[in-house]
């Protein structure tokens, strides 16, 4: 089996190449791949195929070749992922399988629907829709329950704002926060911000570690990054504007307009080979 390694700020993935849906991927298989002693390692596994070739992809084949067939490290699967959509049309573009059209944009079929994209020199960019504010909601964690805004990105987000006087390195990210089950009946990724300092160019500068639903905490989450950037955007009295989002692994600008929300950072393939799936042990059948 083939495969690729990459990762968008940390936020990392081991791409497996099937254009023709050929490849038996199952839960298990998945999460081998991702157990970071005994596999590959990686937050979640993007499997390359053609839209036309997945049954999830097949009505968006009009508008995209490709389709970004995410599953987490656990094995389940995720409507989008920010981070790994970038990393994805960097392979797309690397691998020479795809190229931006006539404005500049690759346009990809996700669970969450079709995304554009676009190369920003060393950064890929990719346009989802604008955030949506919807709830209220509640995580604990350690004993400290938090008020959060529950945010739809294409898939679940509650973002909590820290007390003033505790710090973001201080919380304990081992254990999934607690939160409403009957708020997010699918599960939530959940976002812990502070404010970060004035940065130039931008509307506001937020810091923010995530606990994401089957993948436990990661150094970044693009969708997570876009939920935050819009309730600060809100916090800010803005509907619209840019904001810089600090995630463990680096730093992503995301962008929100009146319609769509702009997520761009590094994306990056490190590594190219083969692996032995007999070699995964029983838990990849």
């Amino acid at each position: 089996m083939e495969f690729t390694k990459g990762h968008g700020t940390g936020n990392d993935f081991v791409i497996l190449p099937d254009p023709d849906g050929a490849l038996d991927l199952t839960p298990g298989l998945v999460a081998a791949l991702c157990d970071r002693r005994r596999g590959l390692g990686g937050d979640g596994v993007l499997r390359v195929v053609r839209a036309a070739k997945h049954p999830e992809g097949v009505a968006l084949a009009g508008e995209a070749e490709w389709f970004m067939d995410y599953w987490n490290s656990d094995g389940s699967f995720a409507e989008m992922c920010g981070n790994g959509a970038r990393v994805f049309v960097r392979y797309l573009l690397d691998r020479s399988l795809a190229a931006a059209s006539s404005d500049g944009t690759l346009p990809i079929a996700t669970r969450a629907g079709l995304v554009r994209a676009r190369v920003e020199g060393a950064d890929v960019a990719v346009e989802m829709r604008r955030p949506r504010l919807y709830d209220t909601a509640t995580a604990t964690l350690g004993g400290l329950t938090l008020p959060g805004a529950a945010v739809d990105v294409g898939n679940p987000h509650l973002v909590c704002a820290l007390p003033a006087a505790l710090e973001l390195t201080a919380l304990d990210l081992t254990r999934a926060p607690d939160v409403d089950a009957s708020t997010f009946p699918a599960g939530v990724n959940v976002e812990f911000t502070t404010p970060g300092e004035p940065v130039a160019g931008v509307d506001a500068h937020v810091l923010m570690r995530v606990y994401e639903r089957g993948s436990a905490e990661t150094l970044s989450c693009g969708t997570g990054a876009c939920a935050v950037g819009a309730v600060a955007l809100r916090d800010a009295g803005l509907d619209t504007g840019t904001v810089a989002v600090d995630v463990p692994g680096g730093r992503l600008t995301v962008t929100v307009t009146a319609d769509s929300c702009w997520l761009s950072g590094p994306a990056v393939l490190v590594a190219t080979g083969t692996l032995t799936p007999s070699a995964l042990g029983g838990s990849a059948g």
